[in-house]
């Protein structure tokens, strides 16, 4: 078989987190799989640690293509029309760096799924591994079901192309939070000619202005426009394959730990714990009663090996970390009226 592994990314703000996901693997997906952790940034003390304190885990070292891929995601977003609309400071959204995924296209791995660090592992990776035998892109979400407002991609716009349906719109939108793929689909000389249609030919107004400092609203113009056979399990015609994924919207049954879709049983790839923030997951480690979704199922694998470490009992949210997640929650509230 080909080279194989797993991606994620992470620093020390979410270590948590991503002790939580390596866990997880070990015990759901196999202990024995590679994994390379791509650094958000260069706080990486506890995570140098951690890999450090396991047989198979690496942190990616390529400095120089982080910031290649950096400097294209940069150039790309400062040339879409929401650029010169929004009130806010760039940096404020789309200089963060969730957008180094992407180097896995360029990484170690001939073949790999890439997991958010906000996700737990909770089944084998094998039946991703056999659609990378037909298909270059596998995911598995329901980005596709979105309204247009919403959607990642700009679908009358591009439907006034006249090259695409809104069918093969859809069907190539998804999210980056859990994905399959092959190393080298997107080469540089690739992505100098996606550069050029997103910059020079403005297709760049393909991408929903909703979201246009989103890695994954881009990710989805890129699988459209290479045209590469892709793969979601949410459109596949098995039903066994399209489960729900998110801790905050679907309904999971936990059967020795591992989560299965309420409708069904059916397996699930991954929980994903999006629109929690790291410092709830902090929070939650410490012992206080933090609302998130499947908080147990996240402190069983956090303190898989460390079954000492758990905290016996939750105890209420102490008066300043609700002090800190009302100013929290105030200063993204208004950032979204100036958006």
């Amino acid at each position: 078989m080909d080279n194989f592994g797993i991606y994620t990314l992470a620093n020390d703000v979410v270590f948590d987190q991503l002790v939580a996901l390596l866990n997880s693997i070990e015990a759901n997906v196999s202990a024995d799989i590679p994994i390379c952790i791509i650094p958000y940034d260069e706080r990486l003390d506890l995570v140098r640690q951690e890999v450090n304190s396991r047989k198979n885990v690496i942190l990616f070292d390529n400095w120089d293509l982080i910031q290649r891929w950096e400097e294209f995601l940069h150039q790309v977003w400062a040339a879409h029309p929401r650029e010169k609309e929004t009130k806010l400071s760039r940096s404020s959204w789309y200089k963060s760096h969730l957008q180094r995924r992407f180097v896995a296209f360029e990484g170690i791995f001939d073949k790999f799924v890439f997991y958010d660090g906000d996700s737990l592992a909770m089944k084998p990776l094998n039946n991703v591994i056999d659609k990378l035998e037909t298909f270059d892109f596998v995911f598995d979400d329901w980005e596709h079901v979105k309204d247009r407002p919403v959607a990642a991609l700009n679908i009358s716009v591009i439907e006034q192309t006249g090259l695409y349906t809104e069918a093969d719109i859809r069907s190539n939108m998804h999210c980056s939070s859990f994905f399959g793929s092959k190393r080298g689909l997107f080469t540089v000389k690739e992505i100098e000619i996606i550069k050029e249609r997103l910059i020079t030919d403005r297709e760049v107004e393909w991408i929903n202005g909703y979201g246009w400092w989103d890695d994954s609203f881009l990710f989805s113009y890129m699988t459209l426009r290479c045209d590469r056979p892709l793969f979601n399990f949410t459109l596949s015609p098995n039903t066994e394959d399209r489960t729900g994924n998110c801790a905050n919207a679907d309904p999971f049954v936990n059967i020795n730990n591992v989560l299965y879709n309420q409708d069904g049983l059916k397996p699930i790839h991954r929980i994903h714990y999006m629109s929690y923030s790291s410092g709830d997951f902090a929070y939650l480690c410490q012992g206080q009663d933090i609302n998130i979704s499947y908080a147990k199922e996240f402190l069983h694998y956090r303190f898989l090996k460390q079954p000492e470490q758990r905290p016996k009992q939750l105890r209420p949210l102490s008066i300043i970390a609700k002090s800190n997640k009302l100013f929290n929650k105030t200063i993204n509230k208004i950032q979204r009226t100036l958006r």
